[in-house]
């Protein structure tokens, strides 16, 4: 009876020493499995913070485009119009020696001085007809621009916001871990951190 005492004694003292030993060692599983929840979800926040960074980057740039379009279009735009008075004015030096011919009494020079004529129209209205589809390029180019830039400070009010918001996010995600870890302060409660 007494071995029987005995063993039911060692049956108890192991019934009551093993769940307090487990109980003990459950907390760190616990702290592991927080630890390892925080760091996905500080991981997915960066993702998230990196993708917002980019989107303002990207707007950005487009707004700098739009600019630069804008300011090539403009100078083109000069340098045409420059450009289509200098043609005009030699259009109108180069007939005006032949329509003196075309008025003249002699019909042969009067004949061959309206040929002249309209091989002079001809050739200038080549010249100027290349000049303005020049100039409608620029003028597309600039209106391009002007909608790049539009475009770009729609995206940026936009990306400026999902910025601050995946910003809020990440830094939220990375105290949160850092406190589980350890690391940080814990925050008082009841009252959130100004930023």
């Amino acid at each position: 009876m007494k071995n029987f005492s005995k063993a039911m004694m060692v049956c108890l003292v192991l019934i009551v020493i093993l769940p307090m030993q487990s109980f003990g060692q459950a907390k760190p599983v616990k702290k592991e499995a927080d630890i390892k929840k925080f760091e996905i979800a500080a991981k997915a926040a960066k993702v998230k913070l990196e993708k917002a960074e980019k989107s303002v980057s990207i707007a950005d740039s487009l707004m700098e485009t739009g600019k630069t379009q804008i300011s090539e279009s403009k100078t083109e735009i000069k340098d045409l119009d420059k450009e289509i008075k200098i043609t005009t004015k030699e259009l109108a030096t180069a007939r005006k020696p032949v329509e003196k011919q075309v008025n003249s009494k002699d019909r042969t020079e009067s004949a061959d001085a309206k040929v002249e004529l309209k091989k002079i129209d001809t050739e200038y209205k080549v010249k100027l007809k290349e000049l303005d589809t020049k100039l409608k390029a620029a003028q597309k180019k600039g209106v391009t621009g002007e909608a790049n830039v539009t475009k770009g400070k729609m995206g940026t009010k936009t990306a400026a916001t999902g910025l601050k918001t995946a910003q809020a996010a990440y830094d939220a995600a990375q105290e949160k871990l850092d406190n589980a870890k350890g690391e940080g302060e814990p925050a008082p409660i009841g009252k959130k951190k100004k930023k």
